[in-house]
């Protein structure tokens, strides 16, 4: 039997280009369960930060409110392609995604998130009164230690 996967919150952290430069860390939804995968972004109208999916290979945009950019992540946590989706859209799967990042569209560009950028993300935080959502890099290696 597998490990039970748990929703909560965390923290983002994206490289800057030059090594010298502090790293650009946002709030972060974890989104590891079949609910609240299914959830997503369905219903909002806006986002502070990201929401991360895992496991994910792909995502829809059906009865979205707004366009988001949506991350592929390959399994150490390295971004395969960036795209922005509108609302009612399919986007197509990425065969070597293993997860998904979501955030309003043209966020993603300005933190710097292109093909090649390999992000870190801490599990822990206290929305909705998840301290460690935990499970995660057990289940699919969302801390990119493989």
């Amino acid at each position: 039997m597998g490990r039970r996967r748990r929703d909560g919150a965390g923290r983002l952290i994206v490289p800057r280009g030059e090594r010298t430069e502090d790293p650009l860390v946002l709030p972060l939804e974890i989104s590891a369960s079949y609910r609240a995968r299914t959830m997503g972004l369905l219903g909002r109208d806006a986002l502070d930060g990201a929401m991360l999916l895992s496991p994910a290979s792909g995502v829809h945009t059906f009865g979205m409110r707004i366009p988001i950019d949506v991350a592929y992540l390959d399994r150490h946590l390295t971004v395969l392609a960036v795209r922005t989706m509108p609302p009612g859209r399919l986007g197509l799967p990425r065969l070597r995604a293993r997860h998904v990042l979501e955030a309003e569209a043209g966020v993603m560009a300005g933190w710097g998130l292109r093909a090649g950028v390999r992000v870190s993300v801490e599990a822990g935080g206290d929305a909705d009164g998840v301290r460690d959502p935990g499970g995660i890099s057990d289940a699919g290696g969302v801390d990119g230690s493989c």
